[in-house]
């Protein structure tokens, strides 16, 4: 599976990264292979069974991943925060 999304600017893709290793160090999961995280402007974390691409608002937008897989089946989600559950 891969997972697209976008940062408003490079601090936010870096944060996205830092927040997405977290959450599946918790699980016990390490990425087979990290590339770009250096730049923000798009990194890989390669799980194996997902691969995560981040990218900023204009990187993505220069390299439409999603028309590569344009045969493929697509999940659509919004993020919700936390505080917006709980209201």
């Amino acid at each position: 599976m891969f997972l697209i999304a976008s940062g408003t600017s490079t601090r936010h893709v870096k944060s996205l990264i830092d927040d997405v290793e977290a959450a599946l160090r918790e699980e016990g999961r390490r990425p087979i292979r990290r590339e770009g995280a250096e730049y923000g402007e798009w990194v890989l974390l390669d799980y194996g069974d997902v691969v995560f691409h981040i990218f900023d608002r204009d990187t993505r937008a220069y390299y439409e991943l999603e028309r590569l897989w344009a045969d493929a089946p697509r999940i659509e989600f919004a993020f919700m925060s936390p505080t917006s559950e709980s209201e």
